[in-house]
């Protein structure tokens, strides 16, 4: 049967993730992984599942295996309320609402919002997996100019006044693909735009918690809490594999998002949420998360002396305080597909950055260097191959 003809039009807008079929050349021998936006296994509690599950089993018993909430599972959200609270941000249980993870409240916010030619401002370059949640709901991008600090406010401003936005992403903290983050000033300046222009921001924040260096810069949804959908997730700082994520919205879009989310999957797993409300309220992730810093933070610092010393002196890498990854720019005109071939060859894989643009003649330059899945030996390893294999390209 040729069932080509039964696909949808949208089918034509969802394309493989790029990040996705890179990893599938990583599983091959011998090659080193600075490509998957992946946290270490070794930043798993896994000392702590097996207390985690008898509390549940517990505490809960049988409701622990029953259909929940859409909303999600209320000791989970009673426990989110209190670690936005350490964020600066008002949020009540009633207010947080639980997700597939952070993806699945990405594609919530397209399938509710976006109609087809609905122009989605971005910041150049962004996160692939919003562009891949979008995709299929047909929105226009409009890209806005960034710069080692993130999002340029006026260009946010230009973008606001002369397009007829009907939502604006940002990762304003350890931005996924680039490492950067929103200093105080612009996050002001932005919240300010918001409300001058009614604006919508989905304010998307996995990396938050994983600060190196520095202090934190409280949320956009702190300073315009009525202008935004504060997105996040416990992928990061507990296990990826429970697919905990959460958003606080507007009341009233959150009455919609629900809606959304009945037609999807119901509700996410409740004994994975009743797991997370256990991690949460028994104060493991105040103990946990300081070992997770530990582990990531010589392993950012290493790739950043690696990339000082190893690298040749046209490339220049993007500051950054904390997250995953590193931000690495190549001489103009520079290839980063043609150093990823030869790269590959020599035992290592990164991603090109030009994924991460909705353009696609721009970021041919760039590429995005994780440091999480590998110890310091390796990524010096690594970066002293990357950096022969890009002498070899440009002499």
């Amino acid at each position: 049967m040729d069932f080509t003809n039964l696909l949808a039009e949208r089918t034509e807008l969802m394309k493989a993730n790029a990040i996705r079929e890179i990893l599938k050349v990583v599983a091959k021998p011998g090659i080193i992984s600075l490509a998957g936006g992946i946290p270490s296994p070794e930043s798993f509690p896994m000392d702590l599942f097996h207390e985690l599950s008898r509390r549940v089993m517990e505490k809960y018993q049988s409701a622990a295996f029953q259909y929940d909430l859409t909303e999600g599972f209320i000791p989970l959200r009673e426990q989110l309320s209190l670690l936005l609270a350490g964020r600066k941000i008002e949020a009540g249980p009633e207010d947080i609402h639980v997700t597939s993870g952070s993806q699945g409240a990405l594609d919530a916010v397209g399938k509710l919002l976006i109609s087809k030619g609905d122009k989605i401002a971005m910041e150049s370059p962004t996160y692939l997996g919003a562009i891949s949640a979008f995709n299929p709901y047909e929105p226009r991008y409009v890209s806005m100019e960034t710069d080692d600090h993130g999002l340029i406010p006026e260009s946010l401003e230009q973008t606001l006044k002369t397009h007829r936005i009907k939502l604006i992403y940002l990762v304003p903290t350890f931005q996924n693909p680039t490492g950067r983050t929103l200093p105080m000033e612009r996050r002001i300046r932005i919240a300010e735009l918001l409300k001058k222009y009614d604006a919508l921001l989905v304010e998307d924040d996995p990396y938050s918690a994983l600060r190196y260096d520095g202090e934190p810069v409280p949320a956009v949804k702190t300073m315009a809490p009525d202008h935004v959908i504060y997105v996040s997730t416990l992928s990061k700082i507990f296990a990826p594999g429970l697919r905990i994520g959460f958003y606080a919205a507007p009341e009233f879009l959150s009455r919609w998002l629900v809606l959304v989310k009945q037609g999807v999957d119901l509700h996410t797993s409740t004994f994975n949420q009743a797991l997370a409300a256990q991690y949460l309220e028994g104060g493991y992730l105040e103990n946990h998360l300081p070992k997770i810093i530990k582990l990531y933070r010589p392993r950012q610092q290493a790739m950043l002396n690696a990339l000082e010393t190893g690298m040749p002196r046209e490339f220049t890498c993007s500051p950054s305080q904390g997250g995953m990854f590193l931000w690495v720019s190549g001489p103009e005109n520079f290839d980063a597909m043609t150093l990823y071939e030869k790269a590959v060859e020599k035992g290592v894989a990164f991603v090109p950055g030009r994924f991460f643009y909705t353009d696609p003649s721009q970021g041919h330059e760039t590429m995005r260097l994780n440091y999480t899945m590998a110890d310091e030996a390796t990524i010096e390893t690594a970066v002293e191959k990357l950096g022969a294999a890009a002498r070899e390209i440009i002499g």
